[in-house]
């Protein structure tokens, strides 16, 4: 990273900056990263790690196979999804309800991996009672359920239809 500017560039390309890192380096680079992008220059990098392209850059391409899917800012793409929050559940007996999920209120879209289902909503307040009271009254049992921001992760899953072990680059 020294030599990359030492000779205080205006554009620095970053092929991958923090695999490999610890926590902590990690994020010691992402300060680096951003004390750069503040003084006006420019930084291009290639991640696999959507966090840190969420975290770091104003704009981000996804690129399947080769070829741009998706470009915007990181709340542009996430903002496409329809939902701001994701509700991913598991059933102690694994069941397909991926078309009765569609059903209940603000849900977007529905995806099921597995016995783990994920739906991106657009009001969880709205959205997660309606789906305790689905399952109650379909008499099926939790086993797992947790809510959280929609992410660019959830953009490329959607997207794409695979994860990132899957081994796609994106930037």
């Amino acid at each position: 990273m020294a030599c990359a500017l030492i000779g205080d560039p205006k554009l620095l390309f970053m092929d991958e900056p923090t695999t490999g890192l610890d926590p902590q380096s990690r994020r010691q680079l992402w300060d680096i990263i951003r004390e750069f992008k503040e003084t006006g220059r420019t930084v291009l990098v290639t991640t696999h790690y959507m966090d840190e392209a969420e975290r770091l850059c104003d704009r981000v391409a996804v690129v399947d196979h080769g070829k741009v899917i998706a470009l915007g800012s990181p709340r542009e793409l996430i903002a496409s999804l329809g939902g701001d929050h994701v509700i991913e559940f598991s059933l102690i007996h694994g069941n397909s309800l991926v078309r009765d999920l569609k059903t209940l209120p603000t849900v977007q879209s529905v995806r099921q991996e597995d016995n783990i289902f994920s739906l991106s909503v657009s009001e969880l307040h709205v959205a997660l009672p309606a789906l305790l009271d689905h399952l109650r009254h379909s008499n099926l049992e939790l086993a797992d359920l947790s809510t959280r921001h929609a992410s660019l992760e959830d953009v490329f899953v959607t997207l794409t239809g695979r994860h990132l072990r899957d081994g796609l680059s994106t930037s």
